[in-house]
């Protein structure tokens, strides 16, 4: 393997959004630094079963409906 190809590994503390820590070890940051996480799997729809709403930003949404509503799905 080549010598210092590979980011540092190093422990930091993630915080829920619950306030809830735990240490772990990543290459983000840097060593004692903290990760405030906006959405963790206690929030987040995809884990909770929660409803998701779709945001149409940009008009992405309405061109992709406009141009797949004939197929009937």
């Amino acid at each position: 393997m080549k010598a210092d190809i590979h980011p540092d590994y190093h422990d930091i503390t993630v915080v829920m959004t619950d306030g809830t820590e735990y240490v772990t070890r990543s290459t983000w940051g840097a060593a004692g630094d903290k990760m405030n996480l906006d959405i963790d799997p206690t929030t987040h729809p995809a884990w909770t079963g929660g409803q998701q709403t779709l945001l149409d930003r940009g008009g992405r949404l309405s061109k992709f409906k406009k141009r797949y509503e004939g197929l009937g799905i």
